[in-house]
């Protein structure tokens, strides 16, 4: 019982923040809110420098819900690097069937650990 509800306190609290925006950076899109840390494709910067992306298409505080055509004007989103670090390693694996042929590839991807400090 006793996780059950830890588990629903976790959730109770990220429900409290209802502000957040949509981002676009790195390539891809994300929802992101005051507080939270995210992972995307490289960005170069270092490791405490604050980074403001312009490019956001949503913006939800409160109750207010602004969207962008294609961008919101004059919103932006404050984001810190945490670090940089290498994702998982992905296997790539050929085989051709009758030729004895097979090759094995790996591969790393670069990755910038950020932190949403405020949406304006």
């Amino acid at each position: 019982m006793a996780k059950t509800t830890e588990i629903t306190k976790k959730v109770k609290k990220e429900e409290k923040s209802t502000d957040y925006a949509i981002v676009k950076m790195a390539g891809k899109q994300f929802k992101v809110s005051p507080g939270q840390e995210l992972e995307v494709n490289k960005i170069d910067a270092k490791k405490g420098d604050k980074i403001d992306i312009d490019d956001v298409l949503l913006v939800k505080k409160g109750d207010k819900v602004q969207i962008g055509k294609p961008v919101v004007d004059g919103a932006k989103v404050t984001f810190e690097v945490l670090g940089q670090k290498r994702g998982e390693k992905v296997r790539t694996f050929k085989y051709k069937a009758k030729s004895r042929s097979r090759k094995t590839r790996g591969s790393r991807q670069h990755i910038t650990q950020l932190k949403v400090l405020k949406i304006q």
